[in-house]
């Protein structure tokens, strides 16, 4: 190939490069859109979720109670078990999964919460859940338990800002890998067609096109012009040969260009190990010069 086809072949890959590079950034960022809409429809989805907690103290029954302070820290943990107990949900008609209790070490102070997917069914259940506890007086005889205050209620979910944070990590993730899969995918193939074809003695840049770039024919013509030659598409696999055919009757006709031997357009299968290339292009006449290779 001249060096005057050279500059053509650089001129033709160099935009091809840069559509391909803003077409992948394009479907990185869709994709990363796609997988972040997803996190915040599934988080939308889950719906509503309130938490209503409410204190419990531990005191003596009585002024003159003994031993309140060990039957206390003996006693207490046991109301992590009472509170999601069958006898204490049967009567409040909560399930066990949405009662929790955390106890405040060397306090005798309990923190009772349940969750609801409504601010009043949490301030309710809590209520009753609390009620229930204390009946049960678990402490007896020596302490009891009291509701220390009111119930205090928050929205504990959808956590916006949260499942924002996710969303955008998660599309982040998702746009960097389907570039590093797109790259890693070309970079294989592109490799496995140069190898096929310094296999076969061609030294000089050889575009390797998609089959279904929009501007394939356009790439095409240029690439002809610059060579200067005749034009021949030519399938390497015989199930390509209607596409070679197709692509061919698109192509300008340059039969009767002046220059010496034929300028080659191989069209590949994108998959493969490429050797039937490496066939095709080894049995070329003299005076051959391929100009470009498509994958289909």
């Amino acid at each position: 190939m001249s060096p005057r086809e050279r500059g053509w072949v650089r001129h033709v890959v160099r935009p091809a490069t840069r559509v391909g590079a803003v077409r992948l950034v394009l479907e990185c960022a869709a994709a990363g859109v796609l997988v972040a809409a997803l996190v915040l429809a599934a988080t939308a989805l889950k719906g509503d979720e309130y938490r209503a907690r409410v204190g419990l103290l531990a005191g003596p029954a009585t002024p003159e109670a003994p031993q309140y302070g060990e039957v206390t820290a003996l006693g207490l943990p046991a109301l992590v078990e009472l509170a999601r107990s069958p006898s204490v949900l049967a009567r409040t008609g909560v399930e066990a999964e949405r009662v929790t209790v955390e106890l405040v070490p060397a306090s005798g102070l309990a923190r009772l919460t349940v969750r609801a997917p409504s601010a009043s069914q949490a301030v309710v259940e809590a209520t009753a859940v609390a009620r229930a506890v204390v009946e049960a007086d678990l402490l007896a005889p020596a302490a009891k338990l009291r509701v220390l205050d009111q119930p205090d209620v928050a929205r504990v979910s959808p956590d916006w800002p949260l499942a924002l944070g996710l969303a955008l990590l998660a599309g982040a993730v998702a746009g960097v890998a389907l570039a590093v899969v797109r790259h890693l995918r070309r970079t294989r193939v592109d490799d496995a067609v140069r190898v096929a074809l310094s296999a076969s003695g061609v030294r000089h840049p050889v575009p390797v096109l998609a089959d279904d770039a929009p501007d394939l024919v356009a790439k095409l013509t240029a690439l002809l012009d610059a060579a200067a030659r005749p034009a021949r598409v030519v399938a390497v696999d015989p199930a390509l040969t209607g596409r070679a055919e197709e692509l061919a009757t698109r192509l300008p006709d340059k039969a009767f260009e002046p220059g010496d031997g034929v300028a080659l357009v191989a069209v590949a299968p994108r998959a493969g190990r490429h050797e039937a290339l490496a066939g095709a292009v080894g049995v070329l006449p003299p005076g051959t010069a391929v100009v470009a290779v498509v994958l289909a």
